[in-house]
């Protein structure tokens, strides 16, 4: 049992992104004072206008935005998902992703809060820049 510790410390310590395994311990220096709140309804009203023009749409069973990206091939939509994956490190705010060859399928919402936030926001214009 200490060496299964030993190593979930190291891998803490040098592999702070999780790469190793899970963590039993939330170890990043990105952690937010503010927990964020849903979008209200005006927000959301305005904020998702422009997002639904892009492609984006409403999840039915749920409060999260959708999205489907198509790439010439894999080795592009991958370069698009390490730009994303930098972004949402950044960010502290990760997206739900499924990727096929050149196709990924995209949901966003805020744990934290139950629901779409400003960051959902944030990252699917983020995602719609990167993806061009």
């Amino acid at each position: 049992m200490a060496n299964s510790w030993r190593i979930l410390k190291i891998c803490n310590t040098h592999f702070p992104c999780g790469l190793l395994g899970v963590r039993a311990i939330h170890t990043s220096s990105k952690m937010s004072l503010a927990k964020p709140t849903k979008l209200t309804p005006e927000a959301r009203q305005t904020d998702l206008a422009g997002l639904k023009a892009s492609g984006w749409s409403e999840v039915n069973s749920r409060d999260a935005i959708y999205k489907e990206f198509q790439f010439k091939n894999f080795n592009i939509a991958f370069g698009f998902m390490s730009r994303v994956a930098l972004m949402a490190e950044k960010m502290d705010h990760h997206p739900e992703w499924f990727n096929v060859y050149g196709k990924v399928q995209v949901t966003l919402s805020t744990h934290d809060c139950g629901g779409l936030s400003k960051n959902d926001i944030k990252m699917a214009t983020f995602m719609d820049k990167v993806a061009g």
